[in-house]
């Protein structure tokens, strides 16, 4: 687990960081820990701070707006390039993410190693029937559009390696929503590197509000969509 950085975008999560980061190092004591604070106007970023001075291995990126998760991780990315990181973590800040099962997904040998709530032994708690359906809707969409076996494509719970990242032309990401995960993804399948996923169990947030809406999914879908036609026709993206 050595060399390894866990990034943790955060915005507004204030009510759930410190709890999230306690757990991360009580199971995960070898790794790093950069929060990516997008100027949350609820005080996480100043609460980021106070946690680096308490855990040794933490650090925050401040960042001045907010404008979505995948320039988050973007950003991160580079931060750990910079620093000769490994292995790069991406993990919720909101709990949904159990730090417990993070040693499952590092101890897998694969450019990315995914952690999967629809795989056997994968599990989601506390949503109701309609948004369970609607994820693996998503996700049985994408992975015929995108002529993928990988079963949880939208999964931000994931490892990757250096190196993969480093091939993946990382200025020519499009998204900025929850679709990043699911680019990321296939461009890793595009430059064949190893993909595993593990199951995990994934637990809806307790405190503070969902960043999903109508345009994160509707980016996702009109992404997806193109990238899917795209294929089809043997064209890049």
């Amino acid at each position: 687990m050595t060399n390894a950085l866990v990034i943790m975008p955060t915005y507004n999560e204030s009510l759930n960081l410190r709890h999230s980061v306690e757990e991360l190092f009580k199971f995960n004591p070898n790794v790093s820990l950069l929060i990516v604070d997008d100027n949350s106007p609820d005080g996480t970023g100043e609460l980021a701070d106070e946690l680096a001075k308490q855990f040794g291995e933490t650090h925050v990126l401040h960042r001045t707006a907010k404008n979505g998760l995948g320039p988050a991780y973007l950003a991160g990315f580079k931060w750990a390039f910079e620093r000769g990181f490994e292995r790069i973590v991406e993990m919720d800040a909101d709990g949904s993410h159990r730090a417990e099962d993070l040693p499952k997904l590092l101890a897998e040998d694969a450019d990315l190693v995914i952690g999967s709530r629809w795989v056997s032994g994968g599990r989601v708690l506390n949503w109701p029937f309609m948004r369970k359906a609607i994820s693996r809707t998503g996700n049985l969409y994408t992975r015929v559009m995108l002529g993928t076996s990988v079963r949880d494509m939208t999964a931000g719970f994931r490892v990757y390696r250096r190196s993969l990242l480093e091939q993946l032309e990382l200025e020519k990401i499009s998204s900025h929503g929850y679709s990043f995960q699911v680019e990321m993804a296939w461009r890793s399948l595009q430059q064949k590197a190893s993909v595993k996923e593990v199951a995990i169990v994934f637990v809806e947030r307790e405190l503070g509000s969902s960043k999903m809406n109508s345009a994160i999914v509707l980016e996702a879908l009109w992404l997806v969509t193109k990238w899917g036609v795209a294929r089809l026709f043997g064209r890049s993206v």
